[in-house]
């Protein structure tokens, strides 16, 4: 395979991926913009909206473990 078929087939992976952390990430933005009460509030509200899987994940193993 010539080099650049194998870089041709690497840059295809993870468009529904992509297409759900983005939702995700408007949907948080959204959530925790609505909820904030002034700036540092608003300031953490999107540092929280760019980690928002680790806090599903986190709730979601707290839920099953319960």
């Amino acid at each position: 395979m010539e080099e650049t078929d194998r870089n041709r087939c690497r840059g295809r992976r993870g468009g529904a991926g992509d297409a759900v952390y983005g939702l995700g990430l408007i949907g948080a933005l959204v959530y925790y913009i609505q909820d904030a009460d002034g700036f540092w509030s608003l300031i953490l509200g999107i540092l929280k909206s760019l980690v928002w899987p680790a806090f599903l994940a986190y709730h979601l193993l707290k839920f099953l473990s319960a």
